[in-house]
This record gives structure tokens, C-alpha cells and sequence, in this order.
């Protein structure tokens, strides 16, 4: 489900009630924790913390117009998600995630790719999330993406 809503507040306000305010803890837990130099914006119908061009000019390799991804959010039919590229082009991180994982959770990790997965809002682990948040710099993230994914 993607939004058509023009601000994070805006799409905040759009959900229901029920999720509103998981998706408002996790958005300020997402921006006090993440190192300065990412951006807030609406990409891909979600909440989105960026690389802003000002920063990275190449923007992202699929369509340079949009600033480089990092971070998104977003409220689906079934689940809150989370998608964190860090977790998808950086081994040593992900690693370190589904290890901490059963420590801050008492549920069973629902992840893909770069996306985990919270069915009920009362389970998302709003510290673990912290850490994560803090263990990537913009200029680390473009390191890592360069590496990774840049073609």
C-alpha cells in the first residue's frame, strides 16, 4: 500500500487509528538516532531518510533524480515495515541484527531482504531500532552502496 500523502505528517495522519501511533514512535525513533547528514522525505509512497543530493549528487543508479535511499517506512495491509538497505548490503550488519534480534523481542524475526516486518505494533523493538539507526553515517552508507550496488 503506498501513499500519495506530500509530508510524513501527512501520512501519519492518513493511517488508521490503530497505527498511528507505532508509525509516529518509530518515524521519531528512526530521526533522533540516525547521524546527521540523512534527510527526511516521502519516497516510494512511505516515509523515507535519504542521502539528499546536496550530499551525494549522483542520487540513486535507477533514477538519479531521487536522492539515495536508506531508510523507509511505511504502514501495510498486514504489517508496519521497515526497510533498512544497510541490512541488505552490509553482512556484518544484518548479522548483528538477527543475532540482537531475540533480545529485544520475544517474537520471531519477519525479515526479507532489507525489510522487517512488524504485525503487531506493540512488538516492534523501538531500542533496537535506536542502535541500529546509529550504526551508519551517510558517507559510511555511500561507501557501502557504492560497493554494493552502483553499477
Amino acid at each position: 500500500m503506498t501513499s500519495t500523502a506530500k509530508t510524513p505528517a501527512d501520512y501519519i495522519a492518513s493511517l488508521p487509528e490503530e497505527r498511528k501511533g507505532a508509525m509516529q514512535k518509530l518515524r521519531d525513533t528512526i530521526a533522533k538516532n540516525l547521524p546527521k547528514g540523512f534527510e527526511e522525505t516521502m519516497t516510494y509512497g512511505m516515509i523515507g531518510f535519504v542521502v539528499p543530493h546536496s550530499k551525494y549528487p549522483a542520487g540513486y543508479h535507477c533514477d538519479p533524480k531521487l536522492p539515495l535511499g536508506f531508510v523507509n517506512i511505511g504502514s501495510q495491509k498486514n504489517y508496519i515495515v521497515l526497510h533498512h538497505l544497510g541490512l541488505y548490503g552490509d553482512t556484518v550488519l544484518l548479522n548483528w541484527f538477527t543475532e540482537e534480534y531475540p533480545k529485544y523481542s520475544k517474537t520471531k524475526l519477519d525479515m526479507g531482504k532489507g525489510c522487517v516486518r512488524f504485525k503487531k505494533p506493540e512488538q516492534i523493538p523501538y531500542e533496537l531500532i535506536a542502535e541500529l539507526m546509529k550504526k551508519i553515517t551517510p558517507e559510511k552508507w555511500i561507501e557501502i552502496y557504492e560497493r554494493a550496488f552502483k553499477r
